[in-house]
C-alpha cells in the first residue's frame, strides 16, 4: 500500500482504482478514534466500480505520528492529504470520530465534497469520563470495557479480540488525544449549514453513538437519509459489512446519477 509525506509525516493509505467504467467520484474513508483503515471492511475498500481511498490518520496504523487533539486539526490535515493526492471532489465517509472529521471537513471545505456518509457517529461526541481517565492509567482495562461497549450481540469473538488488539497497538498518547478531540467536538448548531447530500448509518445496538444521535443529524441536515441496521453495534461496518457496503454503494450510485443528469446537455 502507498505512502505520502504530508506535514513532514509519512502517511499510509490504501488506494483502489475502478478497473472499468466511466470516471467515478472517489470515496474517501476515515476511521474512528484509535482505529486504522482496516476498520473498514475489504468489500468497501475495494468497490469494483469506484475509486476508493482509506487513510491511516497521523499516528495510527502505519502512519507516522504525532496524532492530533482536535477534530478540526484532523480535518485540515485530511484536506492537505487530499490535495497532495490531487483528488477531485469526493464522497467522504467517516466512522465515529471520523464522522466528526467529515462534518467538520464539510463545514470548512464544502467545495471539495460531493457527499457525506456518516457511520455510527454524531454531531457531538462526548466521552465517558472513565475512558479519558483510564486510558493513561489502565489502558488494557479501558480496552476490555470498550470491547463490550462498541459491539452488538452479533459480533463474533474473533472481532472482539481483534478490536482489543488494535486498541492496545495504538500509541497511548495518540489514543488519549483522539478521545479528547471527540470530547471537545460539537457542531450540533452548525448542521443546517451543511448543504451536501448525506447518508447516515446507525446500529440499533450502538451504545457509543445511539440511534438518537443519528436521528438528530437526519432531522438537522438539509439533505440526509437515515439507515438503521438492526442488531449492529458501534463497529457496524465490521459486524454487518454487507449491509453497510450495500447502503454506501447505493448512495454513491444515486450521487453519480444526479451528477450525470446535471452534466447532461439540454436536448430541448
Amino acid at each position: 500500500m502507498p505512502y505520502i509525506v504530508v506535514h513532514n509525516q509519512r502517511i499510509h493509505y490504501s488506494e483502489h482504482r475502478a478497473a472499468v467504467g466511466p470516471e467515478r467520484m472517489p470515496l474517501v474513508l476515515v476511521h474512528g478514534a484509535g482505529g486504522t483503515l482496516y476498520h473498514w471492511p475489504p468489500g468497501l475498500r475495494r468497490l469494483a466500480q469506484h475509486d476508493v481511498f482509506a487513510i491511516d490518520l497521523p499516528g495510527h496504523g502505519r502512519s507516522a505520528g504525532p496524532g492530533r487533539e482536535d477534530i478540526g486539526d484532523y480535518a485540515d490535515f485530511l484536506q492537505d492529504w487530499a490535495e497532495a493526492l490531487g483528488l477531485p471532489p469526493f464522497v467522504l465517509a467517516g466512522h465515529s470520530m471520523g464522522g466528526g472529521i467529515a462534518l467538520t471537513f464539510a463545514l470548512r471545505y464544502p467545495q471539495r465534497l460531493r457527499g457525506l456518509a456518516l457511520v455510527a457517529t454524531g454531531a457531538r461526541l462526548r466521552v465517558h469520563p472513565d475512558i479519558l481517565q483510564g486510558i493513561r492509567l489502565d489502558k488494557e482495562g479501558v480496552g476490555e470495557q470498550l470491547v463490550d461497549w462498541v459491539h452488538g450481540h452479533r459480533a463474533s469473538p474473533a472481532q472482539r479480540r481483534q478490536y482489543l488488539r488494535h486498541f492496545m497497538a495504538t500509541d497511548t498518547d495518540v489514543m488519549y488525544g483522539d478521545w479528547l478531540a471527540c470530547d471537545r467536538f460539537d457542531v450540533m448548531q452548525q448542521l443546517a449549514d451543511i448543504h451536501l447530500p448525506a447518508l447516515i448509518i446507525a446500529g440499533s445496538q450502538d451504545r457509543m453513538t445511539p440511534v438518537k444521535y443519528a436521528a438528530f443529524m437526519a432531522d438537522s441536515l438539509p439533505d440526509a437519509d437515515l439507515t438503521v441496521i438492526e442488531g449492529a453495534g458501534h463497529m457496524i461496518m465490521l459486524e454487518q459489512p454487507e449491509l453497510v457496503v450495500g447502503a454506501i454503494t447505493g448512495f454513491l450510485e444515486r450521487l453519480q446519477r444526479t451528477g450525470d443528469e446535471r452534466g447532461a446537455p439540454d436536448k430541448r
